[in-house]
């Protein structure tokens, strides 16, 4: 590929900007199968910014609706039932954060984030309300279409395991991890876990106390390589560590994430007194 290549983001106000890289190891081999095409639904107030994602992703073969406000987007996502929703975070009538609450309380479906601010705060709100991933404008077209393809394919073997035998769960110490059911208890209590998180959540247990690199999550949870996703990986194991306890997951500064395990697990003592560090 021509290094000098460059594709069009959007900017905030919708305006085009040049120079962002052109992505080559994020993959976007589409999640669709033959005959069958993904639903999405695009919730943005700015027409210059709606009407260039919806075209684009026409142009890969999904069918796109969209909504330019809250209470729009909530009974469009009701009566279409869409398998992807691309949403914007500053909304007329409610903002995307509500639209996020009222959609997944209807039905299950795989959101992707879009902000204005390049705010921590912002994200960790959207994915403790159900979204499971999020761009900062401007962005990437060819990266938008890439993880909206991401998205469809964790979904779709999600519904696979879903009904493939396989042992029924993983037990560490007090965090019981159900595969088949996609379910997870901590401390005898129910935790409700995203898509990705239940996916990050399963990267880790698969291999206790191993330190993943944030380069290793980033591949086999989103399924895509790229050093500027990194922070996508942060920002997901934060939320994780609300939802089953800060203590279970370890951070090893500079290199990426660890399942900590109770004492006596396969024969190794835990480290007491540990601080467990924060993202």
């Amino acid at each position: 590929m021509d290094r000098n290549h460059q594709e069009k983001t959007l900017s905030p106000n919708g305006q085009a900007e040049h120079g962002a890289p052109d992505r080559a190891s994020i993959h976007s081999t589409t999640a669709t199968t033959p005959g069958a095409q993904r639903r999405v639904l695009v919730v943005e107030d700015d027409p210059t910014i709606v009407e260039a994602i919806a075209a684009r992703l026409r142009a890969e073969g999904f069918l796109v609706q969209t909504a330019a406000d809250g209470p729009a987007a909530v009974e469009t996502a009701a009566a279409w039932h869409p398998d992807l929703l691309i949403l914007d975070v500053m909304l007329p009538g409610f903002d995307g954060l509500e639209v996020c609450r009222r959609v997944q309380a209807q039905r299950p479906v795989p959101v992707l984030m879009l902000t204005a601010r390049d705010d921590e705060t912002d994200m960790l709100v959207g994915l403790g309300v159900g979204a499971d991933d999020y761009m900062t404008k401007p962005f990437s077209m060819r990266e938008l279409v890439a993880r909206s393809h991401v998205l469809l394919r964790r979904i779709e073997r999600a519904a696979v395991a879903a009904t493939t035998p396989r042992p029924g769960s993983v037990r560490l110490g007090d965090l019981e991890i159900d595969r088949t059911q996609r379910r997870v208890r901590a401390a005898g209590k129910d935790i409700h876990l995203t898509p990705t998180e239940f996916d990050l959540l399963m990267c880790l247990a698969r291999s206790p106390r191993a330190v993943l690199t944030r380069e290793q999550l980033l591949a086999e949870v989103w399924d895509w390589a790229d050093a500027s996703g990194t922070r996508t990986v942060d920002s997901h194991v934060k939320a994780l560590r609300r939802k089953i306890g800060a203590e279970r997951i370890r951070t090893v500064h500079g290199v990426g994430y660890a399942l900590e395990t109770p004492p006596g697990f396969a024969g190794e003592p835990a480290v007491r007194g540990q601080a467990v560090n924060e993202v």
